[in-house]
């Protein structure tokens, strides 16, 4: 694993390098600044980060994170450097988790860019420190599960059309349907929407609570879809 340092300086190099990551970056805070303000300087609104990060985050997130990640193996694919990283002293694992963690630190560089939200709220009222904290660790955490799912369907085709759809579709069905299913029903089918749901997970976070059994599920959901990018990788590479 020791070249993965080398990896993710490569990948996060090629992030700020590429036009797509600044239009990204350029889309995320005109969107969530749009919903900052009109949440927050209204008469009667409240002087929080709650709802900008609690309501609307995630919803943003499913549309930006699979445009960050679209590239990031079918690009390999399409320019044909997959063969050389193939052929380099490095393993399948280690690719992934290069290109994974050059994606999360873009992303917690991305995620930066809200501190100024939390510092105007400030401004006009007290700030809950520890709601704030809260949601940014919710955010980091639903930010890393979103790449790892889109590295997997980018490892999956050579196409980002179809790798930034895919992502889309499947982080659209479990962050919102599946919530709203479950809402929908009663007894054990609520349950399992609810344990299935990204959102349910995430919501504490937004309310100020931290939750090891939310955390163990997005660090374990994160993993399984880490693990399949290398499952993918490994038989591109033997087939």
């Amino acid at each position: 694993m020791r070249n993965i340092p080398t990896l993710t300086h490569r990948e996060l190099s090629t992030q700020f390098y590429s036009p797509i990551a600044y239009i990204v970056i350029t889309i995320f805070l005109v969107i969530s600044g749009i919903f900052f303000i009109s949440d927050n300087f209204t008469s009667g609104g409240e002087a929080s980060v709650r709802d900008i990060f609690g309501n609307y985050m995630p919803l943003i997130l499913v549309f930006i994170l699979p445009m960050l990640t679209m590239r990031l193996m079918s690009e390999e694919y399409r320019s044909g450097t997959i063969e050389t990283l193939m052929t380099a002293p490095v393993n399948d694992a280690e690719v992934i988790l290069g290109k994974f963690f050059g994606a999360v630190l873009f992303y917690f560089v991305l995620l930066a860019s809200t501190l100024v939200y939390p510092i105007v709220v400030s401004l006009y009222g007290p700030l809950d420190v520890g709601l704030t904290l809260s949601c940014y660790v919710g955010l980091m955490l639903v930010g890393s599960l979103y790449i790892a799912v889109g590295i997997f369907f980018s490892s999956c085709t050579r196409n980002q059309v179809i790798a930034v759809l895919c992502s889309f579709v499947l982080l659209a069905v479990f962050t919102f349907l599946v919530h709203y299913i479950g809402q929908q029903q009663e007894g054990v089918v609520r349950v399992v929407m609810q344990h299935l749901s990204i959102i349910s997970h995430f919501q504490d976070f937004s309310r100020g609570l931290v939750d090891i059994t939310h955390v163990v599920f997005f660090l374990s959901s994160t993993c399984l879809f880490l693990f399949f990018a290398v499952k993918i990788l490994e038989f591109r590479r033997w087939r």
